[in-house]
């Protein structure tokens, strides 16, 4: 049987990326060859200068190599976030297909600038790095943090509460001179958004959930990390138009996962979990509540969200999703005293 030679080598690149460790084995196993056959895969590899070999043949570990590389410390006083792209961004990603190199000037000039406006850091870090499947980058500052300085904009009684607010879209804390669509609409463009700030961190991953971590390190100021593959098909309006209402432009709908209104530990149950999760809303015509990793609600909970609030806003169509028998029982409960339909399995 024919080997798919662009398939195997797509996986020894991925595991090159994920480590290295046991890389032929893996080959042999997944693709029914030699060892030998394995190692010739790799070597090639090695040749084009996509992967980089270290350690004994036994115990050979095989890491992607970096094809280029760029970044800079910059201060933040006068920086304009083009000049940046121009200089470091856009040289790294040349020669990739349009679209990705769409996403990746949406995405970085959008962090540069949110650093620039709203971190109060001396210095901004900027930095790009390619590999032969992936390109991954990061925009990084030593100012006061973005999760706290959402918290104290907002006036939320904890900083945990200020991912969900990103989560939600239109979040700014200058709204004269922001639209808050730039972290919400990057963080769905690339294959991974992540945000370091404080012991938090905010992770979307393309195909998966919003997460929620918290992690012992408590470092000053804040990191963006993206990553995107380098065949990715996806453009910046695809995500433009996944939240745009119909026939329009505009930024009016919104998925929303509902357990990061839940810190661990807790179940979704009270009114005021209810209102934390809904605060904002009003600014959309379309909210999807993605119930994704929640096996249960309250009877406040569901009262306040779908009775109280739904009522309070009849224009705003909420949209629930992926709820379990459970979650749905409670909702129905609540929607049967009123003219409404049930929600479906």
């Amino acid at each position: 049987m024919a080997i798919d030679k662009q398939a195997l080598r797509k996986r020894a690149l991925l595991l090159a990326e994920a480590g290295g460790k046991n890389v032929a084995a893996a080959l042999v196993a997944e693709f029914h060859i030699s060892r030998q056959a394995a190692n010739r895969h790799l070597m090639q590899l090695v040749k084009d200068g996509d992967i980089v070999p270290s350690g004994l043949t036994k115990a050979r570990i095989y890491q992607a190599a970096i094809k280029q590389e760029a970044g800079q410390l910059f201060p933040r006083e006068g920086l304009a976030e083009d000049l940046v792209w121009r200089s470091i961004g856009a040289p790294v990603v040349k020669d990739l297909p349009e679209n990705v190199r769409d996403i990746w000037h949406y995405g970085m000039t959008e962090m540069i600038n949110n650093a620039i406006d709203h971190s109060g850091s001396p210095g901004i870090r900027v930095a790009i790095r390619r590999t032969a499947l992936h390109t991954f980058g990061l925009v990084a500052d030593d100012g006061e943090g973005i999760f706290l300085k959402i918290q104290r904009a907002l006036g939320l009684a904890d900083p945990r509460e200020s991912i969900l607010e990103l989560a939600k879209g239109k979040l700014t804390t200058d709204p004269k001179n922001h639209t808050g669509e730039g972290i919400f609409f990057s963080s769905k463009m690339f294959d991974s958004f992540t945000i370091f700030s404080g012991n938090l961190r905010f992770l979307h991953d393309d195909g998966s959930r919003d997460f929620l971590m918290e992690h012992p390190a408590d470092a000053p100021g804040t990191f963006v990390c993206m990553e995107l593959a380098n065949d990715s098909t996806r453009t910046p309006n695809d995500v433009f138009y996944q939240y745009a209402a119909p026939d329009e432009l505009s930024f009016d709908k919104t998925v929303v996962p509902v357990r990061l209104a839940q810190y661990e530990g807790e179940k979704l149950v009270s009114r005021s979990q209810a209102k934390r999760l809904t605060a904002r809303l009003e600014k959309f015509k379309t909210v999807i509540l993605d119930f994704t990793g929640v096996e249960s609600i309250g009877q406040g909970f569901a009262d306040e969200l779908f009775r109280v609030f739904a009522a309070a806003h009849p224009a705003l169509d909420l949209v629930p999703m992926h709820m379990t028998t459970a979650v749905q029982d409670m909702t129905n409960r609540i929607l049967a005293g009123r003219d409404m339909k049930q929600v479906l399995p």
